[in-house]
C-alpha cells in the first residue's frame, strides 16, 4: 500500500501574498503527494486569495503535487453558494466535499469527502462511493476501532482512507463570528478582524489554562494533534493517506519527519523529537484515536494503542 502525505487547506485567514508564497515553498520543499486548496471556513475571504488561486494550483502542478480544491464547509448564504458554484466551476481538478449541499454537483465524478461532511459509518461510506467518491478524511473524534471498520469499507469499494495527523483540530463551526464579537464587531462588519491571529485566536479558561483556538467562526483545539507516533497502527488500521493541516510556522521538517517515518527509515521516537524540534513550544493530542479525551496525549504507548 502506498502511503500518501497530504497538506490539507489553509484555515486561517492570511493576507494574500502570504497564502501564495506558503504554497509555493509547499510545491518546492514539502515531501507531499497531493495539496489541499480552497477557502473552507469563511466565504467572505475568498476574494482576497482568488488574485493567486490560478498560479498556486500551476506552482503545486509543476512540483509533482495532486491538487484538490476544498469546498466550503458551512453553506449558509447566497454568498456562500456563489462561492461553491463557482469553485465547481473549475475544470481539471478534483474536488473535496465538505457539506452535503455538494454532493449532487460531484456525483458520479472521483471526489473527495472532508472531515467536515460527518461520514462516521460504513453505509455513509459505501453509499457515497457508489456516488463517485475515492478518497475519505475520517472525522477527528474517530477511536482507532471505528477508523479500522471503514478502513475495511473503502477497501471493499476501492477508496482511500486519509487522516490528519499534526495540526490544529477544527472542532465545531458557527453560524456567528466569536472573533469577531471579541473585537466589538459583527460578522457582516467583522473588519476581516481574524487576519490579525494568523493562527487563530487562543482562548484561556478563568484560571489561564490554554483551552480553544478561535479562527473566525470556527472553534478549534489549543494543542496541536499529533499522529506521527501512531503511523505503524494507522497504517496497520489500514489508512493510507496522511494529512497535516498547515499554520503559519514552516511545516517542512515535520513533513520531513513524516516522510521519513512512513518509509522506515525512522522510529517513532525519533519522528517524535524531530517534530518536537521543529514545533518546539507546541502542545500535543491524541486522545480520540486512543478512545480518551482529545487532549490527551499518550505518544502512542502499548496501553494506549491496545486500547483503539
Amino acid at each position: 500500500m502506498k502511503r500518501e502525505i497530504t497538506i490539507g487547506p489553509v484555515m486561517f485567514n492570511w493576507t494574500p501574498e502570504v497564502w501564495r508564497d506558503y504554497h509555493f515553498r509547499i510545491a518546492d520543499e514539502v515531501p507531499a503527494d497531493a495539496v489541499y486548496v480552497g477557502e473552507v471556513v469563511c466565504s467572505k475571504r475568498a476574494p482576497f486569495i482568488e488574485p493567486h488561486f490560478e498560479e498556486v494550483v500551476e506552482r503545486l502542478q509543476q512540483g509533482g503535487k495532486q491538487v484538490i480544491v476544498s469546498l466550503l464547509a458551512e453553506v449558509m448564504s447566497k454568498v456562500d453558494r456563489r462561492l461553491v458554484s463557482g469553485m465547481l466551476d473549475l475544470v481539471g481538478l478534483m474536488f473535496e466535499v465538505n457539506d452535503a449541499s455538494q454532493l449532487a454537483a460531484v456525483a458520479g465524478k472521483p471526489h473527495a469527502v472532508g472531515p467536515f461532511l460527518n461520514a462516521y459509518n460504513e453505509e455513509t461510506l459505501c453509499y457515497l462511493s457508489h456516488r463517485g467518491a475515492t478518497v475519505f478524511t475520517m472525522p477527528y473524534e474517530l477511536p482507532g476501532r471505528s477508523i479500522a471498520v471503514m478502513c475495511k469499507a473503502a477497501t471493499e469499494h476501492g477508496a482511500a482512507v486519509e487522516m490528519q495527523v499534526f495540526g490544529r483540530i477544527p472542532l465545531a463551526l458557527s453560524a456567528r463570528c466569536y472573533h469577531a464579537r471579541a473585537h466589538g464587531l459583527t460578522k457582516d462588519g467583522c473588519l476581516f478582524v481574524c487576519e490579525k491571529d494568523p493562527d487563530g485566536m487562543d482562548i484561556k479558561t478563568l484560571d489561564g489554562a490554554p483551552f480553544l483556538t478561535i479562527n473566525g467562526i470556527q472553534t478549534m483545539s489549543s494543542k496541536y494533534l499529533n499522529l506521527i507516533p501512531a503511523t505503524d497502527a494507522l497504517c496497520a488500521l489500514g489508512v493510507s493517506r496522511f494529512r497535516i493541516s498547515p499554520d503559519s510556522r514552516d511545516v517542512t521538517a515535520v513533513a520531513a519527519a513524516l516522510r521519513d517515518r512512513l518509509d522506515g527509515r525512522i522510529d517513532a521516537e525519533e519522528a517524535l523529537a524531530r517534530v518536537k524540534a521543529a514545533r518546539e513550544g507546541d502542545a500535543f493530542a491524541d486522545g480520540f484515536l486512543h478512545r480518551r479525551a482529545g487532549t490527551a496525549w499518550s505518544f502512542g504507548g502499548k496501553s494506549a494503542t491496545a486500547a483503539m
